[in-house]
């Protein structure tokens, strides 16, 4: 039998303004879309703002469904659509912010496990390390550098072909 440790890295930053202006940007640029999200069930309303290898920004937002699994997270939208409309374009970095109608929300969160899978199929695809943001109204920041920080084990599509 072998044992094996995980050490997850990230940086925390008190405030977003401590982060990178093009960090920033991105963070500001998530937060506008949420307030398009189409959020009437949960209330919790989800942006999401990449910037592609060629300095394009895409952005993208929640939208539920009253048959909850049709709806579809804010990261996957964005990515999806960066994907359809800038085909073979590595997706750089992606900030991702939520607010809540009912609530504030003090601490950043993480994305779903369906969307870190389709985060590292993008970063395999790419062979990029994929810089994620993670950010709240309040300030405080997460930047996590590569996917194996946000889901290690990741199922790999070179497993399809082993």
């Amino acid at each position: 039998m072998k044992e094996n440790t995980f050490q997850i890295k990230m940086t925390q930053y008190d405030h977003r303004k401590e982060l990178p202006f093009a960090d920033q940007e991105l963070v500001n640029l998530a937060f506008e879309a949420a307030q398009n999200a189409y959020s009437p069930y949960s209330g919790f309303a989800v942006g999401a703002a990449l910037r592609l290898a060629n300095g394009v920004v895409v952005t993208g937002n929640n939208q539920e469904n009253a048959a909850y699994p049709s709806g579809l997270c804010a990261e996957r939208v964005a990515m999806f659509c960066a994907a359809s409309q800038y085909r073979g374009i590595a997706i750089e970095s992606i900030a991702i912010v939520a607010q809540n109608e009912n609530f504030d929300i003090h601490e950043p969160f993480t994305p779903c496990g369906a969307c870190r899978q389709v985060m590292v199929e993008y970063e395999q695809l790419h062979q990029v390390n994929l810089r994620v943001i993670l950010a709240t109204k309040s300030g405080k920041c997460v930047v996590v550098e590569g996917m194996e920080n946000l889901l290690p084990l990741a199922f790999l599509a070179k497993y399809l072909k082993e």
